[in-house]
């Protein structure tokens, strides 16, 4: 990507970023230094933000505006998965010169495509210049009733361990771009790598959870990794079935190639589906919501108690019932290579 022109941070926002925030009055049309938030009576805001930088959560050569769709929607999927309604985002966005004009009209495409597809508005932010690779931190806010949000420290011994949607695809859309060339048909393949570069928060289905779900976050870091997440805090363990752990008929495609596949989709990350712990008496509710807004969601395993001086773990069990061995839980930053 080559610069075309010599356009000044406040041209850039005057131009392509100040129309997204037209219809959201608390921005004052991004021409002010803060911007202003009131949520609706009764309700509380909901504070997330995440960062994603190029070469480590999306590819260099990923299309602009599915990065910035992306960026959008790892942080509308936590408020997902805290049963928080989506209502405006601020956006810090820190470019290499190397980045033109037409590759931020694409990313300002990808973001006007989801708010107006996720009923958010951009409010603020800020732009910088980097020697580094892109950079782009979303901070989303949403509102849910007072004191009501899903927390990950709510489990109880014994509850049901439920996800949304598939597990997998997205990690083994990552390996199916690093791998040249890829043994899986070509639809096979689009599917993986397009879960890989747009996930589908469930936006809906979250705020549907409250007062069901005891506790609850969405699959980011890999399955195991934050089930134990919920474990941790909750002070419970759990033992969740391989073979129960919903997959598309592309990652079972992937796995019939190649066994260790069933790692990565138990690990990988990036799956941005809501993992979360309700009562056994909960699973008829759980299926009604499930058919009603069209997405799966599929028992695992369960919640058990901690013994004696034991750390809270995640057991995974494969089809005999043995323990299964991962090198792994999940992806982490700053971990040793």
């Amino acid at each position: 990507m080559s610069k075309h022109g010599p356009a000044s941070e406040f041209e850039l926002i005057a131009r392509y970023f100040a129309p997204l925030a037209r219809a959201y009055p608390g921005a004052y049309g991004l021409l002010d230094d803060v911007a202003v938030i009131s949520p609706a009576s009764g309700n509380e805001l909901v504070v997330k933000t995440d960062t994603i930088v190029g070469g480590v959560d999306f590819l260099p050569d990923d299309p602009a505006n599915l990065v910035a769709r992306k960026a959008l929607r790892v942080n509308l999927s936590d408020l997902a998965a805290k049963g928080a309604i989506p209502r405006a985002y601020l956006l810090d966005l820190v470019l290499p010169n190397t980045v033109d004009e037409p590759w931020i009209a694409a990313f300002v495409a990808g973001l006007a495509h989801d708010q107006a597809e996720y009923g958010m508005h951009l409010i603020g932010g800020d732009m910088s210049s980097t020697s580094g690779p892109i950079t782009i931190a979303v901070t989303a806010f949403g509102e849910a009733p007072i004191g009501r949000i899903i927390r990950r420290g709510g489990a109880q011994r014994d509850d049901t361990v439920f996800v949304t949607g598939t597990i997998g695809d997205a990690a083994l859309g990552l390996s199916v771009l690093r791998t040249t060339p890829s043994a899986l048909d070509a639809a096979s393949t689009a599917f993986l790598v397009d879960r890989y570069r747009l996930p589908e928060p469930r936006v809906t289905l979250g705020p549907q959870l409250i007062g069901i779900a005891t506790a609850g976050l969405d699959v980011s870091d890999g399955l195991v990794a934050d089930l134990h997440h919920i474990c941790e805090v909750s002070r419970l363990s759990a033992v969740i079935e391989a073979r129960s752990v919903p997959l598309s008929p592309a990652a079972r495609a992937a796995m019939a190639g190649d066994p260790r596949c069933l790692a990565t989709a138990l690990t990988g990350g990036d799956d941005y589906e809501i993992l979360f712990t309700a009562p056994p008496a909960a699973t008829a509710r759980i299926g009604e919501l499930s058919r009603l807004y069209g997405v799966p969601i599929t028992p695992l395993g369960r919640m058990t108690g901690v013994s004696g001086g034991e750390e809270p773990r995640v057991v995974v069990l494969d089809n005999l019932g043995q323990p299964l061995r991962l090198a792994s839980e999940g992806w982490t930053h700053f971990s040793s290579p």
